[in-house]
């Protein structure tokens, strides 16, 4: 029963972040489809409330995966690096796609946010262009969708060896 449950889990988060990766290279599309004019790194451009709504869904969507990947996996601490070069490699593994998933996160919701801001209502002015942070983002969801399930995978068969 636990590998069924381990199964939904994993099609959980890559349904999730795979929806938010959708989402958020739909919502670069809308932002592109609004009217903008653009001088050298300037630009200004009317807000499209389509990618503001796409953009936020696509944040909320890969931190929901994240917290569900987190939560469900357990946590697993390795306090030197001594005691990481001593740890099986099922832990060894666990501990580098936690790493790596958080680092995916960081890095792609903060542009997610970056690209729905910059399509809030109240910024309609000129700047400086913030191309394809939302797509980047997007993008970052899918590899992101990887490292979840492997550290998921990898968290629950260092659970088992250990008992």
């Amino acid at each position: 029963m636990a590998k069924i449950g381990g199964f939904f889990v994993c099609i959980l988060v890559v349904a999730l972040d795979v929806g938010a990766g959708i989402c958020g290279i739909e919502a670069e599309i809308a932002e592109n489809k609004v009217e903008h004019l653009r001088v050298l790194i300037f630009e200004c451009k009317e807000p499209s409330h389509e990618a503001f709504l796409l953009g936020a869904a696509a944040a909320g969507l890969m931190a929901l995966a994240h917290v569900i990947s987190n939560l469900l996996g357990g946590c697993f601490c390795i306090c030197s690096l001594d005691d990481f070069q001593k740890a099986s490699p099922n832990r060894q593994l666990t501990i580098a796609c936690f790493l790596f998933s958080w680092l995916i996160l960081a890095v792609g919701f903060s542009m997610l946010v970056i690209g729905t801001l910059a399509n809030d209502k109240s910024r309609a002015s000129c700047g400086f262009t913030h191309h394809h942070m939302l797509s980047i983002g997007g993008i970052l969801c899918f590899l992101h969708a990887l490292f979840s399930v492997s550290y998921y995978v990898s968290a629950t068969a260092t659970f088992s060896d250990d008992k």
